[in-house]
């Protein structure tokens, strides 16, 4: 348990919320949005996300109320609703994604800077990856000397990234064109139907809602158990109107087709192109303290994720370790060093942002799916419910849509990001088998045994069609 110094208000769970959502995404949602709809369709799409991770989010208030005994979050309603090896792969795949999600930040940022200096290019040149790599490491040992200090930076840096964004918005509402928005509402010039243009922005839809549990990872820290779940909510709420304002308003001000030409990020593009360049630098620093401070939340996220499936022996014990500053560094380690290789990795990419940004929506889906599914499962068996028994039915229903939501993202992710996954997982059960055989135990019951083979051949068809070209980065 941690000590009272340690402890958390709700604005500060509702920051980590704040923070972890607020990010990347935000920030490329105009043309990542004009490139597959128009104003219709993205409306249409963000009453499903808004839907779904609203359901998702309300999932997570409950349990963190009707379960408090499960403060490790995510993973944690995993293995509870379905067992060790679930339980595990829920734990490496949030972690594994978020890791990948750290990489998409530092993509961004590079390819920001590169607006302004040539020499950092779209984000993937050698001396972009060397400056990110300085990043990375600066932000591991600043974190290593304490939580508190990194959640503190963090409360500040989440106020100071909004500014840029309200600015925006409040901007581009005074530069209002109904003509425009009307001509762009259709999506004029893109192939498909209105479904298939939705179906095109779903991984986008979860990437930029992915953090929506800040709060719950961090459970263990709140001052009052019923923070977690009113963080949860009311970080969903604004976060959710920032982006929906965000996506549409370009609209109003753009043709989609030149919207959609725009380089990331797309949103300092429009603005450019409503003021001029002062307007693409002042949302280009926006951006820059804004992918920062959300690289700082999820950096505290993921080594939390890694040092609390240790704690409950998912994960070997070496990554269990806290220092003196009562950070789980081992987890911090492997985490920073997992992200170092990715960002060198996009060295070989074509489009680094987009496909860190659709594998990490991927990777995360499995472990919403989880905290769903099991959502369902304690609110039809009326577990926790002794208290408030009426909100049972309630609580089902909600828990069975986010369970549909989830469900119905995988899908449109489409097969290339599930074959992706799979070349993931199944290496990482690596981490399971170590787990296990330090504690003695046997490996895998029966129904693991499907699920491993299962993902094995995933990550074989996927390594292969990697290799053959027919799964292209």
């Amino acid at each position: 348990m941690a000590s009272t110094s340690q402890k958390m208000s709700k604005m500060q769970l509702t920051g980590m919320v704040v923070g972890g959502m607020v990010g990347a995404g935000i920030f490329s949602l105009p043309r990542t949005f004009a490139n597959a709809t128009g104003p219709l369709g993205a409306v249409i799409a963000w009453i499903i996300a808004g839907t779904g991770m609203y359901m998702l989010a309300r999932v997570f208030q409950a349990l963190a109320e009707r379960k408090p005994e499960l403060d490790a979050g995510v993973f944690a309603y995993a293995k509870a609703g379905f067992g060790d090896y679930p339980g595990f792969l829920s734990a490496f795949g949030y972690w594994i994604g978020s890791c990948i999600g750290n990489v998409s930040y530092w993509v961004l940022i590079k390819s920001t800077l590169g607006a302004f200096f040539p020499v950092f290019g779209d984000g993937n040149t050698v001396v972009a990856i060397v400056v990110a790599s300085i990043g990375i490491w600066l932000f591991h040992f600043m974190i290593l000397k304490g939580v508190q200090q990194a959640a503190f930076i963090n409360s500040i840096v989440t106020v100071a990234k909004v500014i840029p964004i309200l600015v925006f918005i409040v901007i581009l509402i005074f530069g209002f064109r109904m003509d425009l928005f009307q001509s762009n509402l259709y999506g004029g010039g893109l192939e498909g139907n209105i479904f298939e243009q939705v179906r095109a922005t779903m991984l986008v839809t979860v990437f930029v809602f992915i953090g929506i549990e800040g709060a719950s990872v961090y459970s263990r820290y709140a001052k009052k158990r019923t923070d977690v779940g009113q963080a949860t909510i009311l970080g969903f709420v604004v976060v959710t109107a920032l982006m929906v304002l965000v996506t549409l308003l370009p609209y109003a001000v753009l043709q989609r087709a030149d919207i959609a030409g725009m380089r990331q990020p797309s949103m300092a593009a429009v603005l450019e192109g409503v003021v001029g360049h002062w307007g693409a630098v002042f949302v280009s620093i926006g951006l820059l303290i804004s992918v920062l401070g959300a690289y700082l939340a999820w950096s505290l996220i993921c080594a939390e994720v890694l040092f609390t499936a240790a704690k409950t022996e998912d994960m070997p014990a070496v990554f269990a370790r806290e220092n003196a500053n009562k950070v789980p560094a081992n987890a911090l380690w492997l985490t920073n060093i997992v992200v170092q290789l990715l960002v060198i990795s996009t060295y070989f990419s074509r489009d680094a942002f987009a496909l860190m940004l659709n594998l990490t929506s991927a990777m995360s889906l499995i472990p919403y799916l989880f905290v769903a599914a099991y959502g369902c499962m304690t609110a039809n068996r009326g577990e926790g419910y002794d208290v408030r028994p009426e909100e049972r039915r309630r609580d089902l229903v909600m828990a069975a849509v986010a369970v549909i939501y989830t469900v119905f993202m995988i899908w449109a992710g489409g097969l290339k990001f599930i074959l992706l996954s799979a070349v993931l997982y199944a290496p990482g059960t690596a981490l399971y088998i170590w787990a296990r055989r330090e504690q003695n135990k046997s490996v895998f019951i029966a129904s693991d045994w499907i699920i491993f083979i299962v993902a094995v051949i995933g990550a074989i068809v996927g390594i292969y069609g990697l290799a053959t070209g027919r799964i292209a980065l």
